[in-house]
């Protein structure tokens, strides 16, 4: 496919995720150089910002939520462990987490490539991704913060999937 065309597509589907922000009333900022949405949502305890990038190159709308903490050296190994044990019940998208500075974001992706893509894809994503950032993010907070260990962590997670 063309640089052109793929830029059209995407150029398309930015479009679409806007109108659907705008439809929704939901106040966010355009970047529409770089095709880049950014906004915050009100979690139940900790807000929820979050981006949805739109790449061209790639065919793909990604929506993309850091963790507003870094985890300390000492906890690392356990939120590796913690992340895990989320991301194994998770129906869509998956926390990523990097070892090396202790950040941790969600993702979810969807791809566009010789597609159109409908608001209601990127109505569920919003809607998915800040349901499951919120049902996270304290829980991630606690244990960074050492106010929860990985065993209560995992032990809340085997009684939440029965």
């Amino acid at each position: 496919m063309s640089d052109e065309r793929k830029m059209k597509f995407a150029q398309s589907t930015y479009a679409t995720v806007c109108k659907m922000f705008d439809a929704q009333g939901w106040h966010y900022d355009r970047h529409d150089d770089d095709l880049v949405i950014h906004a915050t949502m009100r979690g139940d305890d900790l807000p929820i910002e979050f981006l949805v990038i739109v790449d061209a190159d790639r065919q793909l709308v990604s929506f993309i939520s850091p963790m507003p903490f870094e985890v300390n050296e000492d906890k690392r190994m356990d939120m590796a462990i913690a992340v895990t044990v989320a991301n194994y019940g998770l129906a869509d998208g998956s926390f990523d987490y990097n070892l090396a500075d202790g950040s941790i974001r969600f993702r979810m992706t969807s791809s566009f490539r010789e597609s159109i893509l409908g608001a209601e894809l990127f109505e569920y994503m919003v809607f998915v991704a800040c349901k499951t950032v919120d049902v996270y993010n304290d829980k991630f907070l606690m244990l960074a913060k050492g106010m929860m260990d990985i065993e209560k962590f995992i032990e809340m997670e085997m009684s939440d999937n029965e």
